[in-house]
């Protein structure tokens, strides 16, 4: 007798070690390139080799999703074992790893529910949470993909961008924010939106104030609704991030708060001293 659901994750979400060890959990991982170097996230590179190499490399690095044929091999597998998948990704307007999906999933004629998670790192992770607990439930695997889509809605994040050079190398910032940003050492604050796209949201002129904007708008949300729940990845600083999950316990001093290291495919973007807050509001 199959099993009811697989579930399917990439190495864009949060791999916790719950998820490593969990038997129906499948994490595909994606590829970094330096120059004719490929390295898979998260099993070749470790995060502080990764920005070791960054410093050191005449060539900015780049990631690639993982192919379609990548995912056909897994599903492949999958079909004999279980009688679906739900499969969580990130937001399709920065990667193409849930067409990748899809295109893998068709191959095999596996049903597969891809759910784009509008989201990355824990964003996508937490969702992936979500649907087991559902399915704990008793829910059905097409009622949990459809109840997960809603809940994309839910997602908070605050970006505090801890490299501009990165950002700039990677194609995500122009020459111009690049030079002014540098000049007047301005932080940036960017949020993965509504639709899925990261967008700049504001300007700070001091470290210290930047990480003040994400404890305050987390406090707001706190007070609105009672968040218990924070998350908080980071780019090579736990001190720092540590340091924050003291401030979050000044909020809500019941709070659950996890603390994780953004996954190298990430941290090739967003750079190292990257600190982000984020959490999810509660399913009313």
């Amino acid at each position: 007798m199959k099993k009811p659901i697989a579930w399917v994750m990439d190495t864009t979400g949060f791999v916790t070690e719950e998820f490593k060890a969990h038997p129906d959990v499948y994490i595909v991982p994606l590829n970094i390139h330096f120059g004719s170097e490929e390295f898979v996230d998260g099993v070749d590179l470790t995060n502080t080799q990764l920005y070791e190499r960054i410093k050191n490399a005449s060539e900015f690095p780049k990631t690639s999703q993982p192919s379609a044929g990548k995912f056909a091999e897994l599903y492949e597998k999958l079909q004999e074992e279980y009688e679906c998948a739900i499969a969580v990704h990130p937001s399709a307007k920065l990667s193409g790893t849930i067409a990748s999906s899809v295109a893998g999933a068709d191959m095999t004629g596996f049903k597969v529910y891809a759910v784009d998670s509008l989201a990355l790192s824990y964003g996508l992770s937490g969702l992936l949470e979500r649907g087991m607990e559902l399915a704990d439930q008793g829910i059905g695997a097409e009622e949990i993909a459809e109840r997960l889509e809603q809940e994309t809605q839910n997602f908070r994040n605050y970006i505090l961008i801890g490299n501009l050079s990165q950002l700039y190398k990677g194609g995500r910032m122009s020459g111009a924010q690049y030079y002014l940003g540098s000049l007047l050492k301005v932080k940036p604050i960017v949020q993965l939106s509504a639709e899925g796209e990261l967008v700049p949201i504001d300007k700070v002129r001091s470290h210290k104030k930047a990480v003040q904007y994400l404890i305050d708008h987390a406090k707001a949300d706190y007070e609105k609704f009672k968040i218990d729940t924070f998350q908080i990845m980071h780019g090579n600083v736990h001190e720092e991030a540590e340091n924050l999950k003291q401030e979050v316990l000044k909020i809500n001093p019941q709070a659950r708060v996890l603390i994780g290291d953004l996954s190298s495919s990430l941290a090739v973007h967003a750079g190292e001293g990257t600190l982000v807050l984020m959490w999810r509001k509660p399913v009313q």
